[in-house]
């Protein structure tokens, strides 16, 4: 009996100090089995408490009155699934007739402290079909990506969700993206994740980094093309601009449009082309946007204006071209001039780091979630890497990039130096580097024109 009680002790022991330290190997060794059955048993009760039960149908009140039996009770949704997974559990249920997703979305609080986990997310899955993910711990405090991660071309795993799934940035799905954040949000580790998973595909990553390129400039020898400077930004810009227009005229020689060509070979974009020849995708990325927007004299407002003219070009006209944008900044408003809101109109992918006041919220989420908005102002200081993404469908989510320190960033981009494309209209603005990874020599930041 002693030893049982020592065992016990000690397994007791170890499970509060696991839930202490490691809350990962705490919810995989004691936490889905507790979490399952307190499921399962308070479930009806639950669904009955939070209003999520219809009254038994009256052929059933019929029966029961003409046999004399009690009455039938509430009936809750009907459970399909119940999956654990390394975060916490998914709940698949079948709504009864009468009830709408938007109830379960509206209870998921009240779900969350009735089953005892530490958030409840709720989704419509089809019709009738409704699925809650609930996680049995803080996942964003100590982020921990899954080993198995469904990679493709152009889709790149940058940030780990509160509901314990992975988020991505698919440029094939979501075109061009903003991202906002002040200073010591962690705006620059999520743009660190999303070189390092760029670097290992075959594209080519154009930077533009006003800061004297500070940021980017340590990726140079992954990147296919660099501007530390209003100036070069705007040759760049116009560069690229006119490489599209070199695709487009591509795209149009090699339509293949008769009566004898099916449809699905007509090609559109570049990725309707064949592989031979098919163009390298861009991925534009800029630092800070304000820095390309503000002037002080009548020249650089000039500068200015062929800038974002130029941005705006690219964001309506590139995706089919294989020109994606990733446009990052400290605030993105209409105090930076004319051709702003326009701009922004066509970037549909949204991320907010924490932001010091509500108007810089409302710049990114106030025209497609005010949720959203409310959720990034309310992010702590606390907390840095934690952000809102959103897209143009109104749905979001919190999401925290893992720590991605900036050595093991380029050495992640010097590692895939070979991938970088060699692509003509950018050649000019090649950055200059040394010759081998291994060289101490400092990187260049003046462009090489035989590069």
């Amino acid at each position: 009996m002693a030893r049982l009680s020592v065992v016990l002790l000690l397994l007791v022991a170890t499970a509060l100090v696991l839930r202490w330290r490691r809350p990962a190997w705490y919810w995989m060794a004691f936490g889905i089995t507790f979490a399952v059955l307190r499921v399962l048993v308070r479930y009806a009760s639950v669904m009955d408490a939070c209003g999520l039960t219809v009254p038994p149908a009256r052929w059933r009140l019929a029966l029961a009155r003409m046999t004399y039996r009690p009455a039938p009770e509430p009936r809750a949704p009907r459970i399909l699934r119940l999956r654990p997974t390394r975060t916490g559990l998914v709940l698949r249920l079948k709504l009864r007739p009468g009830q709408d997703a938007f109830d379960v979305s509206a209870a998921t609080d009240r779900l969350r402290h009735s089953f005892g986990m530490y958030g409840v997310i709720a989704r419509e899955i089809r019709s009738g079909v409704v699925e809650i993910r609930m996680t049995g711990y803080d996942v964003l405090r100590r982020v921990q990506m899954p080993v198995k991660l469904d990679r493709a071309p152009m889709r790149v795993p940058v940030a780990l969700r509160e509901d314990g799934s992975v988020h991505y940035r698919d440029y094939r799905t979501v075109p061009h993206g903003l991202t906002l954040g002040a200073t010591e949000s962690g705006k620059s580790v999520y743009q660190r994740n999303l070189v390092a998973g760029l670097a290992a595909q075959d594209v080519a990553l154009v930077g533009i980094d006003c800061k004297q390129g500070v940021e980017l400039f340590p990726f140079a020898r992954r990147f296919s093309a660099l501007a530390d400077d209003q100036e070069t930004a705007l040759e760049l810009l116009e560069a690229l601009v006119s490489h599209m227009e070199s695709v487009y005229q591509l795209v149009r020689e090699q339509q293949r449009i008769s009566v004898n060509v099916p449809d699905a070979e007509i090609a559109a974009d570049i990725w309707d082309l064949a592989e031979d020849l098919r163009p390298k995708p861009v991925v534009v990325l800029v630092d800070e946007v304000s820095e390309l927007a503000l002037f002080a004299s009548k020249e650089e407002e000039k500068r200015r204006d062929r800038i974002i003219t130029a941005l705006v070009r690219l964001a309506q006209l590139g995706r089919a071209a294989g020109i994606y944008l990733e446009i990052c900044g400290q605030r993105f408003g209409s105090e930076l001039g004319k051709g702003i809101t326009m701009l922004r109109a066509q970037l549909t992918g949204r991320t907010v780091h924490r932001v010091n006041d509500e108007t810089s919220a409302n710049m990114a989420f106030g025209d497609i979630s005010p949720e959203a908005a409310l959720a990034a102002i309310q992010i702590p200081a606390n907390t840095p890497g934690v952000a809102v993404a959103g897209d143009s469908t109104g749905g979001w989510s919190r999401i925290r990039a893992p720590h991605t320190s900036l050595r093991e960033a380029v050495n992640l981009c010097n590692k895939h130096a070979e991938r970088t494309p060699n692509v003509p209209a950018l050649a000019p603005f090649r950055p200059a580097v040394a010759s081998s990874a291994s060289d101490t020599a400092p990187l260049n930041k003046a462009f090489s024109a035989t590069a």
